[in-house]
Parts: structure tokens; C-alpha cells; sequence
């Protein structure tokens, strides 16, 4: 089992920047893949970026340039977002993969708005 935190977040003008931040703890020694996901209100949760235990990125397309994802070591992957826009404004989820399963954390809210 995974348990995940996530920090950061909240409300910032449109072309600002935030951070969300995330944390595993449990079985972590096990985790292969983290990221970040994202629901807007209406829309299904969608792909924001994910990383591989060995570094591979992924990003949606709508975010490449902007959106840089990091991860510490095997427990903490962190999100950098600049230049935000209205339309990035949704319930952020980490995610961590481990065994086939998916693990998810609590959500935080981004909100971009003037």
C-alpha cells in the first residue's frame, strides 16, 4: 500500500506560477511511476505529467514548455507550473503506480483566475 500527500496549490493570476508537491510513504520502495493528474469541473481527470523511476517524462501537450515535473528520490515528485492559464484551473491528483495498481492522492485545488 502507498499513501500520498500533496502540497500546494491555490489561487494565482493568469501567467503566474505554482508548485504542487507530493509525498509517498508506505510500501515506496515499490513505486515505479508518479504524476499528476488533473479533473476540470464537467471533464473527466486527465494526464498532466508523469515521471519513471528512471526519469522519463511525459507531459500532455497541453502543458509542454510550461509544466516541468521532478522527482526527488522514490517518495517525492514535486510539479512546477509557470505561465498558467484559466483552462489549467482543475483538481490537481498525484499519482503513484506500483504492481499494476494506481494510487492516488486527496487533490488539491489550482485556481487561475484574474
Amino acid at each position: 500500500q502507498v499513501q500520498l500527500v500533496e502540497s500546494g496549490g491555490g489561487l494565482v493570476q493568469p501567467g503566474g506560477s505554482l508548485r504542487l508537491s507530493c509525498a509517498a510513504s508506505g510500501n515506496i520502495f515499490s513505486i515505479y511511476t508518479m504524476g499528476w493528474y488533473r479533473q476540470a469541473p464537467g471533464k473527466q481527470r486527465e494526464l498532466v505529467a508523469t515521471i519513471t523511476r528512471g526519469g522519463g517524462t511525459n507531459y500532455a501537450d497541453s502543458v509542454k514548455g510550461r509544466f516541468t515535473i521532478s522527482r526527488a528520490n522514490v517518495k517525492n515528485v514535486s510539479l512546477q507550473m509557470n505561465n498558467l492559464k484559466p483552462e489549467d484551473t482543475a483538481v490537481y491528483y498525484c499519482l503513484a503506480t506500483m504492481a499494476g495498481n494506481n494510487y492516488w492522492g486527496q487533490g488539491n485545488q489550482v485556481t487561475v483566475s484574474s
